[in-house]
This record gives C-alpha cells, structure tokens and sequence, in this order.
C-alpha cells in the first residue's frame, strides 16, 4: 500500500481526460447511415474483418466503433463471424505472406455482390511495412478495393463518414 501511495505522489496523474466526439454528430451521421443501409440493402450491412499483419491500431478503432459511444450495431452495421454471411470485406493492414492466402480464400468464400474496403494506411499502400521482404504490399494489389479509409489510424466517426459516404455514392442490389 505504501508503495502505491509513494509512487501516486511521485507520479501524480497519469490519466487524461478522453473528450468523446459530439454526440449530436455520431448520432445525425448514424441515422443517415442507417437509413441508407436499410434503402441499400433491406437489412443490415454484414461486415468481416481481416488483419493480415497490422500493429493492431486499426482493430483498436474498429472495436471503439462498436464501443457504447459510436455503436455501430444500432445504426446497422454488424460484424460476422463467417465470410459466407459477410457484404463487405474490411481489411487491416499490409498484406503479410502467412495471411495472403486466408484472405484471397475469404474473399472467394463470400456471396456476390462483395465489396472491399481496406482500413488506415498500412492496407493503403504497406505504410511503414512498405519494402518488407515478409509484405506483399496493399491490398489493391491482390483484391478489388471498393472503400479505402485513409489514417494511421483512422478514427471511429472518420470509419462511420467514409462508410456513409461511400454509400451516397454507389449502388447495391442485394
């Protein structure tokens, strides 16, 4: 106990206070979002996430998404366990020779009409893995890429703008 007390005064405060993004925007963003998915797809937009060897920044985000403050569920978007029941592909990271295969075989495992959508700058172009003997490089180079979201890493609000737009402008027939 007196080791926690000497290093609290040593130390002081070591939290900050983490300011949560404006409500009234993840909630106006988060209807549209919505409704737009509903209109596209009369259900929810299934989502399968992939890291193929990223540092994990990007999962990180992703999971915050999902967290009480964002929650991407409520405004439609679900993540899935199996490729098989998936819309779209989300890919983190570049792409690392063990985790080239899996996800070609995810992509041929999901049901047509698919899309990719590659999430923060490692999955862009390789980011700083870029010239690794153990990288295969970005994900464009391997699969078709619908969606890239840009960011080292990209934030959850960032996540939940670029999948709105992104459906503003293209149209599904599911």
């Amino acid at each position: 106990m007196i080791y926690l007390l000497k290093n609290r005064i040593l130390k002081g405060i070591v939290t900050k206070h983490i300011v949560a993004s404006p409500a009234k925007e993840i909630e106006s963003v988060g209807r549209e979002l919505k409704s737009l998915i509903q209109k596209r797809f009369s259900r929810s937009l299934h989502i399968r996430e992939v890291d193929t060897g990223s540092c994990g920044a990007c999962e990180s985000e992703i999971i915050s998404a999902n967290n009480p403050i964002y929650d991407l569920q409520r405004f439609g978007v679900n993540f899935v366990a199996s490729p098989r029941h998936a819309d779209a592909l989300l890919v983190t990271g570049p792409v690392s020779r063990n985790m080239l295969l899996a996800l070609k075989k995810t992509y041929q495992a999901m049901p047509e009409p698919k899309f990719v959508i590659t999430c923060g700058d490692c999955a862009l172009d390789g980011g700083l893995f870029k010239g690794s003997y153990y990288v295969h490089g970005a994900v464009k180079n391997i699969l078709p890429v619908a969606l890239h979201i840009p960011g080292c890493p990209p934030s959850p609000l960032d996540i939940i703008q670029a999948l709105l737009k992104f459906l503003h402008g293209n149209e599904f027939v599911c």
